[in-house]
């Protein structure tokens, strides 16, 4: 369990616009919104194994306030999460169609990243990637 992460904080510019987008995206991961707050929102998930993860959407602050996410500046390039199998990544494409995320990379075989690698990767409203990964190790 060493080293595996906690909890991440991502800076959107509306926290309010983002909401819609993170509770879809995060609620079909088996997140829960748990609470609301001056800067954003936390959603909570508890695996059967007892792991705990958070992720927060915060507003942004401080010069980088009013800008789409860079992923080439310096800090996060992009995140990527956990699928059960190639349908659950594809379930999760329809989604994303469903709420007209932006769809960087529909599903697809990525054998440069490993055998059996399969992702599709979006952004949220602000241009954060963002990946779902099925990768049977």
């Amino acid at each position: 369990m060493r080293g595996l992460i906690n909890h991440i904080d991502l800076t959107v510019l509306d926290p309010d616009r983002s909401l819609a987008f993170y509770e879809a995206v995060l609620g079909y991961m088996g997140y829960r919104r748990v609470s609301a707050h001056e800067r954003g929102y936390d959603f909570d998930r508890e695996a059967p194994d007892g792991l705990y993860t958070s992720v927060g959407i915060m507003r942004a602050q401080g010069q980088g306030r009013t800008r789409r996410h860079d992923r080439y500046s310096p800090g996060l390039h992009h995140l990527a999460f956990t699928a059960e199998s190639r349908s659950d990544v594809d379930a999760f494409h329809r989604l994303l169609l469903d709420i007209d995320a932006d769809v960087l990379d529909p599903p697809a075989d990525y054998p440069q990243y490993g055998v059996g690698y399969y992702a599709v990767f979006f952004a949220d409203p602000d241009g954060l990637k963002l990946e779902y990964v099925y990768w049977p190790k």
